[in-house]
């Protein structure tokens, strides 16, 4: 089965960077997209960024400039650059592939 793997959380000040990771198995990572949401205390879980098996990313608009979304097909990993951390940023970070979730890991940023 599916199964997805994420690292790189932690405690960062605001204007610090983080970089997460998500090893994926039990499916052929090269041909499909991955994407990246989060969810805050109290709040909705929302996509932030994704990426396309070809490498198009997208982001949501709280993120662009601060945030990349990469892919590593050889390592089954999909990476998350952040950067230029805010508070609002605070979240578990989730990846996910088609119906497939991670366990998440937790982001917090301090100010």
């Amino acid at each position: 089965q599916v199964q997805l793997v994420e690292s790189g959380g932690g405690l960062v000040q605001a204007g610090g960077s983080l970089r997460l990771s998500c090893a994926a198995s039990g499916i052929i990572f090269s041909i499909n997209a991955m994407a990246w949401y989060r969810q805050a205390p109290g709040k909705q879980r929302e996509l932030v960024a994704s990426i396309s098996s070809g490498g198009r990313t997208m982001y949501v608009d709280s993120v662009k400039g601060r945030f990349t979304i990469s892919r590593d097909n050889a390592k089954n990993t999909v990476y998350l650059q952040m950067n230029s951390l805010q508070p609002e940023d605070t979240a578990v970070y989730y990846c996910a592939v088609s119906n497939a979730w991670g366990q998440g890991t937790q982001v917090t940023v301090s100010s």
